[in-house]
Order: C-alpha cells, then structure tokens, then sequence
C-alpha cells in the first residue's frame, strides 16, 4: 500500500509542477537567476507537496482499504474461540 501511495503522490506532483511549469513559462528567460536564487526554497516546497501527498492518500487509502477489518477480525475471534470451531486444529493454540 506504501509504495501504490508514494507512486500516485508521485504522479500528482510531477503532474502539479508540469502544469505550475506550463503557467509560469513567461519567467523562461530569468530561469536560471531563479534557480540559483531559489532553488533550495523550491525543492524544498516540492518535497513538502509530496510529502504531504503522500499523508493524505495513505489515509485515504486506510479509510477506504481497511475500514471493516476489525469487524472482520472480531468475527474470526470468535468463530475461533468456541467449541465448534471450524478450524479445530487452531481451536487448541487460541483458547486459553
């Protein structure tokens, strides 16, 4: 799930800077005083952008992916835990 939200943060962030780069192509001649002037600044917005890209979908992805597996869990404790289990093998290593 990691790296499926690190290559869509990804995707959105080159997708952002061509589209910001595409908008701002009137600054072309002063490219590289801005660079040098600017350029930490800018690699460090850009890490940010992603970062906090990369928050947003893995919580997205969590509420979406895993929001029923506690009660999927639960019901798998319990089906363990009684005497007809249906996988009586577990049966014994689960119950105290």
């Amino acid at each position: 799930m990691v790296a499926n939200v690190a290559f869509l943060a990804a995707l959105t962030t080159f997708l952002a800077v061509a589209w910001l780069a595409g908008e701002l192509s009137f600054l072309a001649p002063f490219k590289a005083g801005i660079f040098r002037n600017h350029g930490v600044t800018i690699g460090v917005a850009i890490t940010v952008l992603f970062l906090n890209l990369c928050a947003a979908y893995y919580g997205i992805a969590r509420w979406l992916f895993l929001r029923d597996a506690g009660r999927k869990l639960a019901h798998m404790d319990q089906q363990l835990g009684s005497r007809d289990a249906v996988l009586g093998d577990l049966h014994k290593d689960f119950t105290p």
